[in-house]
């Protein structure tokens, strides 16, 4: 079967990012760090700042750098930069606890999820959620605002595709959907996710609901949206002949 190009092909299928993308990125984790890192370092904000410093989040301002490896990068690579902040803990031991108070994250949707899942999923579109998060508190945190059952796969970095930028998550999604991977949006906020959906044949489709800007995602991006509300109107452009 001779698969059609990329940017012709009908849609079948979206995988999402998910902070930045599905939830808007500063007012879910910039309130996780303060959190955590007051937790960590027993309620010192002198040390709260130093350590969070350590991971491009500036404690005063309670805002990330945009090149934070909290916004891309996996629990693993946070806990490696924490670490020596932290010497009176294990890396199991902190890692345990960064994944516990992300598990209890407030989640800040970066548009109403409910009418936008069930409108993509009234289409025939197979949904997917490919984060850099874990998978257990992905799962708590689509559940928590009641959508987990919306999406036909989720895979964290834990769950044995590798994380992004490698293609592993969204191979395995285009796999399991049994979708040729040209006829899959790979929406998300960071390079990282542009660059991932690309490498394994996707459409990428970066939105503005994290840190970056529009310029940093553009020379990643086949479509760059304002949000994740604007899917159905790229839908419809999408599907015009050329």
């Amino acid at each position: 079967m001779l698969w059609e190009d990329k940017m012709t092909a009908p849609i079948h299928g979206i995988l999402f990012d998910k902070d930045g993308t599905l939830f808007d990125f500063e007012a879910t984790w910039g309130i996780w760090a303060a959190t955590m890192l007051l937790d960590l370092t027993v309620g010192d904000p002198v040390r709260a700042s130093e350590l969070g410093a350590r991971m491009g989040y500036d404690f005063a301002a309670r805002r990330f750098d945009p090149q934070s490896v909290v916004i891309a990068g996996t629990p693993d690579d946070i806990v490696r930069l924490l670490l020596p902040g932290v010497p009176e803990l294990t890396p199991d031991q902190l890692i345990d606890r960064l994944n516990a108070a992300a598990a209890v994250a407030p989640q800040a949707e970066a548009v109403p999820l409910a009418p936008l899942l069930a409108d993509l999923r009234a289409r025939g579109l197979a949904l997917g959620v490919a984060t850099n998060d874990a998978e257990a508190p992905a799962r708590a945190h689509l559940a928590g605002v009641g959508q987990e059952a919306a999406f036909d796969f989720i895979a964290g970095y834990d769950s044995g595709f590798g994380s992004k930028p490698d293609p592993g998550m969204c191979l395995a999604f285009s796999s399991a959907m049994r979708l040729a991977p040209q006829t899959v949006l790979m929406v998300g906020d960071s390079t990282h996710d542009l660059v991932a959906g690309r490498a394994a044949g996707m459409i990428a489709v970066a939105v503005l609901t994290g840190p970056a800007t529009q310029d940093d995602l553009l020379p990643y991006a086949d479509h760059v949206i304002t949000d994740i509300g604007a899917l159905p109107q790229l839908l419809a452009q999408l599907a015009r002949p050329i």
